[in-house]
């Protein structure tokens, strides 16, 4: 069970343990969902942003010691990538126009949201994390930052990358998959926290190219290795034949 500040009611909250560091308090955030832009509540606490989900049966509630908690949902929270949730306001931030790249802006600029003041709770954690898909200019004493399309990919084929190490694992349905299947699995779970233009396009089709490509080296490897048999073959022919003449020579 976790509390958060302005909360008076009791809810049962399950959550990655981040008490380790900092004090227990946390902050519930109304925050626009990266996929679908609608309102979306996430928990910041101790520098660490946690999405919430909800259970709730027909009819419930909780015994919580000898309290009785007459709200019988469960709530669950999992820690969340603030780059998911911070990429489609620095995306409209650049105002980026065709083969424009967009403008830099400062921090306190692109967090600024209408009807979202939880964005401005980030501030503290969004150079940290943002850096990796963003250019960044200095002026003085302040930053400047606009979206990289370059290090977006790089970054999402990380996850990528990550999420295909991990899912074998998960069970034995997961490790008994091909390879194309669970880089399927892999895009569509990224795919629930992005924007289908550009993010989720970008990555279909340079992830498209790439296997393209192992296509094609396969294919050439392939061919180049009939040729080369071929030439063994003919050279065999032409040794044996060789040896036969000179072997049926005159008497």
């Amino acid at each position: 069970m976790a509390w958060s500040e302005g909360v008076e009611e009791t809810r049962l909250l399950i959550a990655p343990d981040v008490n380790a560091i900092g004090n227990g308090l946390g902050q519930f955030l109304s925050l626009r969902h990266p996929k679908s832009g609608k309102a979306t509540c996430y928990l910041f606490k101790n520098g660490t942003l946690q999405e919430l989900n909800w259970f709730k049966q027909s009819y419930g509630s909780w015994f919580l010691g000898d309290y009785v908690c007459e709200d019988g949902r469960l709530y669950t929270a999992t820690i969340v990538d603030p780059v998911f949730i911070m990429l489609p306001i620095f995306e409209e931030a650049r105002m980026k126009k065709r083969d424009d790249p967009g403008k830099f802006r400062q921090l306190d600029e692109i967090m600024f949201v209408n009807s979202y003041p939880g964005y401005q709770h980030l501030i503290p954690i969004a150079e940290n994390c943002m850096q990796v898909v963003c250019e960044i200019k200095e002026i003085g004493s302040s930053k400047f930052f606009r979206l990289d399309d370059s290090k977006v990919l790089a970054w999402l084929c990380y996850k990528v990358h990550q999420l295909k190490q991990i899912l074998p694992t998960l069970d034995k349905n997961y490790a008994a998959r091909d390879k194309k299947d669970t880089l399927t699995d892999a895009i569509s779970i990224l795919g629930e926290y992005l924007e289908d233009e550009p993010w989720l396009k970008l990555l279909c089709d340079h992830l498209k190219e790439r296997v393209g490509m192992k296509e094609k080296l396969r294919d050439l490897e392939s061919n180049l290795k009939r040729q080369k048999w071929r030439k063994i073959q003919e050279t065999s022919k032409k040794c044996l034949a060789g040896l036969l003449e000179s072997e049926a020579g005159p008497f």
